[in-house]
């Protein structure tokens, strides 16, 4: 398998990333939070109109293939101090297979000169919390969010040091 990172740019670019959002959310999020709540948040933050808007406000969206195949997507924004990792996301079929690893190995290649990264997951996504603990992330807060529409983000905050 070849895997290839690009960033992305094109408006097609955007166009197969939230498409590629949609496959990976429903597949990964509805046990975890309903497809009710996994609908609004497609809509709200992970369509083509929200993910432009973030582009434009300094959101950096890369994408992984495997032979020419979109597999997986990241989403970055460095911040002062440290590198806010927004989204981290492998379709299922790829899933450990070091995907997601050379993802966020590229998303901390604009951290540099941050402290730290940091990221936001659901607290009931016990398989991903485990894999960033060790990945060396730890738990530094916990957060409930209102989105509107009567949903909320239940989530940890977690960190890591860069070097």
């Amino acid at each position: 398998m070849n895997v290839t990172i690009r960033r992305v740019t094109a408006p097609e670019d955007v166009k197969t990333l939230a498409a590629l959002a949609d496959e990976i959310w429903h597949q990964h999020f509805t046990p975890i939070i309903g497809e009710q709540q996994v609908n609004y948040m497609l809509d709200w933050f992970q369509d083509e109109e929200a993910m432009t808007r973030q582009l434009q406000e300094g959101m950096i969206y890369q994408m992984a293939y495997a032979d020419g195949e979109p597999i997986g997507y990241c989403g970055c924004k460095p911040e002062e101090d440290r590198l806010f990792l927004s989204k981290l996301y492998v379709k299922k079929a790829f899933r450990s297979l070091g995907v997601g690893r050379m993802l966020f190995d590229s998303a901390c290649g604009f951290g540099r000169g941050k402290r730290a990264v940091y990221l936001t997951v659901n607290k009931h996504n016990d398989n991903t919390i485990a894999i960033y603990k060790k990945m060396g992330f730890t738990v530094i807060d916990s957060v409930v969010t209102d989105i509107g529409n009567g949903f909320v983000m239940d989530d940890y905050i977690m960190e890591k040091s860069l070097p």
